[in-house]
């Protein structure tokens, strides 16, 4: 985006602070106009023939747009890969508590990648560990959805897994305004006379 003398096109098509065409002039008029109402002249359209530039204050506009980009930042949900690292002889104790980290994990609305670690002779059995994560999915049950299924990496067998979202149908806004409307006709009904 350029500004003020950084604009050297001959004529530029200029709309005001307030959005009025002010239509085709030379860019040294359109410099002189913006200079008059101490503000910037900004190519809004640089591609357009001739390019639009606008009259603004170029600093509350930057200022206001980074101040947007800042919120969009702040309603973004960052998912991070979080592992859960397993054995292929692993206790019932032991799997117990590593499934319920994947379980706070998958709470919290990250992903869980699920490894299974194979040490010398376990990797000619990699049955074991597709049995170790096959129960895994089989306890997490219809509450998570498989992205990846169980592969072998090297000395490691992983899989991953993601929460299921949870779609609000326009159903439930019925349901929900259905019981309210009720509620409020009812109150009604009881005033005094």
């Amino acid at each position: 985006m350029r500004i003020n003398e950084e604009i050297r096109i001959r004529e530029v098509r200029v709309t005001s602070a307030t959005g009025e065409q002010l239509g085709i002039m030379p860019t040294r008029e359109a410099l002189r106009m913006a200079e008059e109402q101490h503000l910037d002249l900004v190519e809004v359209a640089p591609k357009a023939k001739p390019p639009v530039c606008r009259i603004m204050d170029f600093g509350k506009y930057r200022y206001e747009q980074q101040k947007r980009e800042k919120e969009a930042r702040k309603k973004q949900k960052v998912i991070t890969i979080k592992e859960v690292k397993l054995r292929p002889h692993i206790e019932q104790h032991d799997f117990d508590v590593k499934l319920k980290n994947a379980v706070k994990f998958l709470g919290e609305g990250n992903k869980v990648k699920v490894t299974i670690m194979f040490r010398g002779r376990e990797l000619s059995h990699p049955e074991l560990g597709k049995e170790v994560l096959g129960r895994v999915a089989e306890t997490l049950g219809d509450s998570v959805t498989i992205e990846r299924g169980a592969k072998l990496e090297g000395k490691n067998m992983t899989m991953i897994v993601a929460p299921k979202v949870q779609k609000s149908s326009g159903k439930n806004k019925k349901q929900k305004q259905q019981q309210e409307a009720p509620a409020t006709q009812g109150g009604n009904t009881h005033a005094e006379n």
